[in-house]
């Protein structure tokens, strides 16, 4: 058994798509218009064939109500692997991506967590 396919609730399709894939450095994989949405899926440019990211609309009344409580209680919805976190929040906050969580050494891992513009917080980190 493999994940070939995680997600994320995001207030606007497009908007998440710009911030996944113009300051995140994902590519986009997969779009399929739905009428009502699409099915819109990036990748990591390192791993073309990988895991894809569905950016999902919030339009479930849950989905809303989910990612306001995560985000009061400071808990990101995404985590995503570096090779060095320090290096990627100080190429992320060149490129305006704002932080709510700067580098923080937690032993094992480094990690940090940003606002996605989306609606959710997301967790970069680095195993040591």
């Amino acid at each position: 058994m493999r994940i070939n396919l995680t997600g994320v609730l995001v207030d606007d399709q497009l908007k998440a798509l710009d911030f996944y894939a113009n300051k995140l450095g994902f590519v986009e994989k997969v779009r399929v218009d739905l009428g009502h949405a699409l099915w819109l899926t990036v990748v990591s440019p390192e791993n073309e064939n990988g895991t894809e990211l569905l950016l999902e609309p919030d339009e479930h009344p849950a989905a809303k109500a989910y990612k306001k409580a995560l985000v009061a209680d400071g808990i990101p919805l995404a985590s995503f692997e570096v090779d060095d976190v320090n290096a990627e929040y100080e190429r992320l906050n060149a490129l305006g991506v704002k932080f709510v969580q700067k580098p923080a050494d937690m032993g094992t891992v480094t990690l940090a967590v940003f606002d996605d513009t989306c609606g959710n917080l997301v967790q970069i980190r680095a195993m040591k």
